[in-house]
This record gives structure tokens, C-alpha cells and sequence, in this order.
């Protein structure tokens, strides 16, 4: 087996030991060598030892009530360090002669393949200028570590890279280890969890630190080697004004099922956006007056300066006058609703005209090598976060739209909206759109739930256009529910066009979606008020939630086949929105894989997804990985676009259909139709313990009920925990085996070979496989479940081997990942850690279960740790 690499396992034991240092300082030596027998013992049991097992067993047993937490700890905290170390190794500073990483020449080597395929070079450059990605920041974050310790890990990573040189001296090494065991100890005397959740506008800032500190840095840089990419291959540059990657947010605007996003809570976080953009444009502006001090200018620079020896700091002082401005009522108006002052920047043309002014005089005077250097990352910036930051989309539920205009149509005697029919409901809604006169009369008094409605709809309605994304319809079911949105807004007093996004979920309503967006094309009128593309989401969490992910895969890409069909048979452009989450089962994996994999023509040069919780963290908090995730996405949208995947061939389309139809049976036969299955969830996972635990500002609930009103969110997270990971495969082991069976192995493995969406599933399968445990979901079982329900585990488990062995057999392996050994022997390190964390959460949710605990308890707090260590361990939450 290859063996992980030598530098990131002497960074993971060198962290490792400060932590260990810094754990017997407090606790001492005794402690200390309890926390290395029960390490030894799970490396040891792993291994298929008796006697590993056995004093894994004993020392977790000895441990008193008072050592629990800091034991929890200790292992929750090496498994972060050990994501820091894997993290920074991705980006690590290589030496001479030893390759780049492949993200790096991912472009220039699509680039060089597109040409062969006969792509001209004026139309490559082109396309590349005009692409529309645009990654949504989530605003239900699962992200599990405070944001006072995301820093700290962030420093750590900058010391890994300070270490990193062959050349410092003794003293300077010295200096970088003590670094890092100060940073060691202030992580370990910072508690983990929050106290609180956050509240929605915590969490916009949240998002906002992940651009200041990564994004912000890492987009120009992007963008440079985008241009250099492009000049090489086709010798043409990347315009100034090309935003080929766009930054957007629910983070503060997704209100489905979220009674803590409200209308000032969107408009709080409008100006918040307002004022940080202005923020980080000062501090470009004043590092730019400090660069550019040369006197030498073009005269349509001095004619706007005036006779001076400092031409283009006169210029950028008059532009940090107005970034002050701006930065100053954006701040105030957050306290005292005011009308903005004349200095205030309105259109992003008045940030970007002085700083296009002072790149042309550079390059007319022969400074261009000055002028792109910072001037030109500025400029880069100013195309893609504006004067705005992100674009903030707005997300409802559907029946909160139905509910408000059924209130207002029964004040106006016209019966109950929600008790139509769509016929009646869109005669109702087209008529009214047309109508020049308000719909209400100031004497309507809405009922509170309507009246926030109808206060976010005013909110979009007095907000920039440049602000705001999306308005995201929850639940949508068909062409009214866009229509009743239009009217909502029209009546709030919007007067311009703004795209009202259908969001499809469910496993009926993604095969509804494209007869639903036809009928919405056909309308009389709407196509007026359409500016744009037609942008419709596709539920990945809801749609494998409701149906297990090989039906729902299915949909989804049977779905967007037939909406690109309709939009083109009505002449619209179509924007597919991907609602992916971090995990197999709510459709995250490999962004690159997952792109390549969509249906052909799908792509088209726009792609618009949403990258939730950790994964904000993982992908983009650090600015080298945030370069190599957006040269991915770059470079996957225009291959997408320019070489689309095949089409899939009738005879994988019919097999396709019957898998999906398998799959949809075995997973409801056990999440729907089972009578204990409910039950036996609650008792074998931490289901009802993670609603403790503050992750975000929605509650884990839609409303009461069983599995069906659970998000995905803690759906996934509780099944995670237990290493079970039902979401993501229940349903395949039925699937396969059953084409097996008819024996259509064969067929499976051309599918495999040719067709990226089935590959892209079955690689996305065994990745989930992998991080799986049968014996470790098997002592959840034995300690929490009550005896009647233990069958139905039993039987789970028995399905889990079922599915493995149809991917071994699939993929030609004698065990999962064979084809890639570094990844197995880094679950392997994992594992040592994982194991105890398992086995501490085990008894922890039995003795929480056994007695009420206060919240603040060493008790609760270690339960809450090791939900917390897991979840880094696996580096995934919901």
C-alpha cells in the first residue's frame, strides 16, 4: 500500500505533539498516557488485534465522569490539526523539480485539447471571457467549529507554510514551533461549540470573512493566471471587465422555514454587504495612492486631475473620499434608515471608471508593468464583487406565497387563492399583472405572516438591482407559484425585472419540471417580464431524501434534459441552478466530476450552485485551495460547455430506469413503510441530540413529524455519525444487484466506462462506502437500541455489505478504493482517532438518554465535542 507522504505525516505527528504537550501541561502525565493507550488500542484493534480491542475496551471503561470531556477533546482536536495539516498539503510550497499540482495546469492543458478538437482561438478566448459561474454561499451552514477557532486553524496553516523551507536557521525554526504551540494552546483553552446558534446575520458574516480572508485574494489571482492561460494558448487576453466567477448568498435571505430571517434582517445584511465591499475597496485604494506616486500621466488622466506632480493619487484620493462615503452610510443606515448622501456610490461604473482611468495612462506611458500589478487585481475585483460583495438571493417557501394571497384574495371577496385550482390561479395572477391599479387598499391589515411577506418583498423592492440575486420559490410545484411571486413584488413596488427562480425537490415535482416551466413559457406576458435567462434549482437534498439518491440522481438529470428541451424549443436561454450539498447524499463530491457529469447542452457556459456549511471552509477558506477549486470550476464549466458529455445511449436510459425504479422501492420499503424504522433511528443515531446543537440559525425542523419533516441537513448528519451513512446508498444495494442478477454486469461496466453521469455516481458511491463502519454502527446498536428494533440494524448492515460487494464487483476491485491507496490509508489514520470518538459518543448518549443534563453539563458538552470531532474526522456534516 503507498504510504502517505513523508511531509504531511512529520506535520500531522509534529502537531500532534504540541497538542500532546499541551494537554500534560494541564492535565499531566497520567491523563496524558491514558489518551496514548486508548490511541494505541484503536490502532492496534484496527488491525485485527484481540488484545488492542480489549485495552481500547478497558481504558475508555476507566475513565471517570470528570475525564470524559477532556478526553473527547484531546481526540476532536487532533483530528482538526490533522485536517489543517492535509489542507495546507494540498498547497504546500514544492521544491525544484517536483510537479505542480494539477490544478494549477488544468486550464492550459483544456485549452490546448480544445484547439486540437477545432475550437478557433478567437471563439476560445471569447467563450472564457463570457462564462457565468456564480458559487452561492448557504446560509445553513453546518459548520461546526467557531469562528474564533477557524482563524486560529488558519494560523496554523501559515506557520506549516513558514516551516516549509529548507534554509532557516535554528533560531528561526525554533521560533515557528513555539508559534505553533502557543497557537496549539489557545485552541485548547477556547471551547469548541457555541454556547448559542448564530443568528442569520452572524452567519452573513460568517460568509463575508470567508471573502475578505480568501476569496478576496484568491479571485484575481485566478483570473491572472486565467489571462496568462489564455494569452499563451490563444494570444488573445482576458478582457477588464470579464467576471467569469461570481460570489452570491443565502446567508441572510434564505427564510424557508427559518423564522429568524425576516425582512430587517435581509435589509441588515444588504448594508452590511454594503459597507464591507467599500471596506476592502479602501484598503486597495490606499495601498494604490501609496504605489502609484509617478507624475507621468496621459492627458485625458490630467485632464481630470488638474496641473499636479501626483496626477494619480489626485484621482484615487477623490475615490477614497467616496469609498469613506459610502463605507460610512452604509454603516449608519444599519442604526438610522437615511437616504444616501451625493457621495455615496450608486453604480458600480463610478468605482471602476478612476481606476480604468489611471490602468489606461499607466499602459499610454509605458508603466504597464505597474499597472498590472495591484491596479489591475482591483479592477479584477471591482467586475466580480461590485460595489455589493455577493448578490444576496431570497428563498420562500411556496405555500407562504399561496397562504399571503390567499389572505388578500378572501379580504377582496374573491374566495381562497390556496383553494384553486392552477387554471384559476393563473387567469387570477395574469390578470392582475396586467392591471395598472394596486392590488391592496391601504386598509388591508395582513395577518403577521403575510405582512413579512409582503416587508421582504418590500425590502427587494427599495434595494439596489446589483444586490440581489435570485428570489428562490421552495417547494415549487408549477407556473403559478413563479407568477405569484411576480405579483407579491409588483404589488411590494418593484418596477424592474427580477429573476423568480423555481426551486424543484421532490422526485414528482423534478418530473413535473419541465412541463411546469413550458406552461410558464407559454403564458401571455411573461415572456415580457422574463430579462434573461430562465433560471430554475434543482433540489439534490429534498429530491434523495424523498426517494434515496439513485432515483433522485436519475430525476435530476432526466429533469434538466427536459428543460434544456423546452427552453430551447421556446428560444430562452436556460440557467440551471445545482442545489448540492457537502455530502453524497445531499449531491455534493468532487465539483470538477459532478460538472462533467451533467446532461449535454445543460452547461452552456452558465453554471450557478450553492457550496453549503464546511465545505465553505474546506473549498475556499484558505486563498491557494480557494485558487485550485475555482481553477476547477473555470475549467470544468468550459469543458462542460465546449465538449459536453455523450449522449447516454437507449439501452443505458432503459437500465438506468430500471435501477432508478429499484432503488426508489427498496429505500421507501424501509424509510416510509417500515413501522419501526422511525424508531429505530431516533435510538441508533444522535438524531434528536444534534437539535442541541448549534450549527445555524434554522431550526432542524420543518415542523413536527417524523423522518418527513427533517432537513437533509441533520438527515444526513445523524446517519453520518454512526458511520452508517444510510442516505447515501440505501436503495443501490437493491439497484445493482438486481441488474447483476438479470445479468447486465456487462452493460453496467459500458456505462461505467462511457457515460460520465454513471461513473461520476458509482466513484461518488464508493467514496461513501468507504468512510462507512458495519462493526462501529453495530455498537450503536448494542448500547442504545431497545432489543425489538435491533433486527432492522441488522437487516441495514446486511444491506451494506449487499452494496459493497456489487461496487467491488462493478469496479473490478478486491476491496473499496483499491485505485487509490493514499486515500485508504488516510481513512486509516483517521480511524485510530475516529474509533474512541465513537465509542465515547456511544456511552455519552446513553448516559444522556438515561438523565436530564443541563445544556452547560461536562456531560452534554461532550457529547456535543464529539458530534463535533466525528464530523471533522469524516470532514463532512450535512
Amino acid at each position: 500500500m503507498a504510504k502517505i507522504d513523508a511531509r504531511l505525516r512529520e506535520n500531522v505527528h509534529l502537531l500532534g505533539e504540541l497538542l500532546g504537550d499541551t494537554v500534560r501541561e494541564e492535565l499531566g502525565t497520567a491523563f496524558f498516557d491514558k489518551i496514548e493507550r486508548i490511541r494505541k488500542g484503536a490502532k492496534a484493534a484496527r488491525r485485527g488485534s484481540a488484545e488492542g480491542a480489549q485495552q481500547l475496551a478497558e481504558t475508555l471503561d476507566s475513565l471517570d465522569e470528570s475525564e470524559l470531556l477532556p478526553m473527547t477533546r484531546a481526540f476532536n482536536q487532533f483530528l482538526n490539526l490533522a485536517n489543517i495539516a492535509e489542507q495546507y498539503h494540498a498547497v504546500r510550497r514544492r521544491q525544484e523539480g517536483e510537479p505542480a499540482p494539477c490544478e494549477s495546469g488544468v486550464l492550459p492543458e483544456l485549452l490546448e485539447r480544445l484547439q486540437h478538437a477545432g475550437h478557433a482561438p478567437e471563439a476560445l478566448a471569447r467563450q472564457v471571457s463570457e462564462l457565468e459561474i456564480e458559487l452561492v454561499l448557504t446560509a445553513h451552514p453546518t459548520e461546526v467549529s467557531r469562528r474564533t477557532l477557524i482563524q486560529k486553524y488558519d494560523a496554523i496553516a501559515a506557520q506549516l507554510a513558514a516551516r516549509d523551507h529548507t534554509d532557516l536557521t535554528t533560531a528561526e525554526q525554533a521560533g515557528i514551533q513555539l508559534r505553533l504551540q502557543r497557537l496549539i494552546a489557545e485552541i485548547w483553552y477556547t471551547e469548541e461549540i457555541r454556547r448559542n446558534r448564530p443568528t442569520p446575520v452572524e452567519e452573513a458574516k460568517w460568509g463575508f470573512a470567508a471573502i475578505e480572508h480568501s476569496l478576496w485574494q484568491a479571485l484575481p489571482n485566478v483570473l491572472r493566471q486565467t489571462d496568462a492561460a489564455l494569452r499563451a494558448s490563444t494570444g488573445r487576453p482576458l478582457p477588464l471587465d470579464a467576471a467569469p466567477i461570481r460570489f452570491a448568498s443565502w446567508m441572510g435571505g434564505d427564510r424557508d422555514g427559518n423564522p429568524n430571517v425576516t425582512a430587517p434582517v435581509s435589509r441588515e445584511v444588504l448594508l452590511l454587504a454594503r459597507a464591507m465591499a467599500a471596506d476592502l475597496y479602501l484598503r486597495d485604494v490606499e495601498a494604490l495612492i501609496t504605489a502609484l506616486s509617478m507624475q507621468t500621466a496621459s492627458d485625458e488622466l490630467l485632464s481630470q486631475s488638474g496641473d499636479t506632480s501626483e496626477p494619480y493619487r489626485v484621482l484615487l484620493k477623490r475615490l477614497r473620499e467616496r469609498l469613506q462615503a459610502t463605507r460610512d452610510w452604509a454603516s449608519t443606515a444599519l442604526e438610522h434608515d437615511q437616504a444616501a448622501p451625493p457621495a455615496v456610490l450608486q453604480d458600480v461604473a463610478e468605482l471602476r471608471a478612476p481606476l480604468e482611468l489611471c490602468y489606461r495612462s499607466l499602459h499610454a506611458c509605458g508603466m504597464g508593468v505597474i499597472a498590472d500589478g495591484a491596479l489591475l487585481d482591483c479592477l479584477r475585483r471591482v467586475s466580480a464583487f461590485g460595489l455589493h460583495l455577493v448578490r444576496l438571493d431570497i428563498r420562500q417557501d411556496a405555500a407562504r406565497h399561496a397562504a399571503a394571497l390567499a389572505e388578500i384574495t378572501e379580504y377582496l371577496g374573491l374566495g381562497r387563492y390556496d383553494q384553486w385550482d392552477e387554471t384559476q390561479r393563473l387567469d387570477f395572477l395574469q390578470q392582475e399583472l396586467d392591471n395598472r391599479r394596486p392590488l391592496l387598499s391601504v386598509h388591508f391589515r395582513p395577518s403577521p405572516d403575510t405582512a413579512e411577506v409582503l416587508a421582504t418583498c418590500a425590502v427587494i423592492a427599495a434595494a439596489p438591482a446589483a444586490s440581489l440575486g435570485s428570489y428562490v420559490i421552495s417547494m415549487a410545484h408549477g407556473a403559478s407559484d413563479v407568477l405569484a411571486v411576480q405579483l407579491l413584488l409588483k404589488e411590494s413596488g418593484l418596477q424592474r425585472a427580477m429573476r423568480v427562480v423555481p426551486l424543484f425537490e421532490t422526485l414528482e415535482d423534478l418530473d413535473n419540471a419541465a412541463p411546469a416551466i413550458d406552461r410558464l413559457l407559454s403564458l401571455p406576458g411573461y415572456r415580457s417580464r422574463l430579462q434573461g435567462p430562465q433560471e430554475v434549482m434543482i433540489g439534490y437534498s429534498d429530491s434523495a431524501k424523498d426517494a434515496g439518491t439513485t432515483a433522485a440522481a436519475w430525476a435530476q438529470y432526466r429533469a434538466q434534459e427536459s428543460l434544456v428541451e423546452v427552453c430551447r424549443a421556446h428560444g430562452v436561454e436556460l440557467l440551471l441552478f445545482h442545489g448540492r450539498g457537502g455530502t453524497v447524499g445531499r449531491g455534493g463530491g468532487p465539483a470538477h466530476a459532478a460538472i462533467l457529469s451533467q446532461p449535454p447542452g445543460s452547461v452552456s457556459g452558465r453554471f450557478r450552485t450553492t457550496e453549503q456549511g464546511e465545505m465553505i471552509r474546506f473549498k475556499f477558506g484558505l486563498p491557494d485551495i480557494a485558487e485550485q477549486n475555482l481553477n476547477l470550476y473555470l475549467a470544468a464549466v468550459l469543458e462542460a460547455t465546449l465538449l459536453p458529455p455523450p449522449m447516454p445511449e437507449p439501452g443505458w436510459r432503459e437500465l438506468m430506469d430500471r435501477l432508478a425504479a429499484d432503488g426508489v422501492a427498496a429505500y421507501r420499503s424501509v424509510v416510509r413503510d417500515h413501522p419501526q424504522f422511525v424508531a429505530y433511528f431516533r435510538q441508533a443515531t444522535p438524531e434528536l441530540e444534534l437539535g442541541r446543537l448549534p450549527l445555524g440559525s434554522r431550526p432542524a425542523k420543518r415542523r413536527e413529524g417524523g423522518v418527513e419533516s427533517l432537513r437533509a441537513i441533520p438527515w444526513i448528519f445523524a446517519w453520518t455519525q454512526t458511520r452508517l451513512m444510510l442516505p447515501a446508498w440505501l436503495g443501490w444495494e437493491a439497484a445493482l444487484d438486481g441488474a447483476l442478477a438479470r445479468g447486465e454486469g456487462e452493460q453496467l461496466a459500458q456505462m461505467r466506462a462511457r457515460w460520465p453521469f454513471f461513473s461520476t455516481r458509482i466513484d461518488m458511491l464508493e467514496m461513501v462506502l468507504a468512510k462507512t463502519d458495519a462493526d462501529i454502527a453495530e455498537r450503536y446498536d448494542e448500547r442504545l437500541v431497545e432489543p425489538q428494533l435491533l433486527a432492522l440494524g441488522t437487516d441495514l448492515r446486511d444491506r451494506l455489505s449487499q452494496v459493497v460487494a456489487a461496487v467491488k464487483r462493478l469496479t473490478g476491485q478486491s476491496e473499496l478504493l483499491a485505485h487509490s491507496p493514499q486515500t485508504q490509508e488516510a481513512f486509516s489514520l483517521r480511524n485510530t482517532y475516529l474509533d474512541p470518538l465513537h465509542l465515547m459518543q456511544i456511552e455519552l448518549l446513553a448516559r444522556s438518554r438515561q438523565q436530564q443534563n443541563p445544556p452547560e453539563s461536562p456531560l452534554e458538552q461532550a457529547l456535543l465535542v464529539s458530534v463535533a470531532g466525528i464530523a471533522a474526522g469524516l470532514r463532512n456534516t450535512g
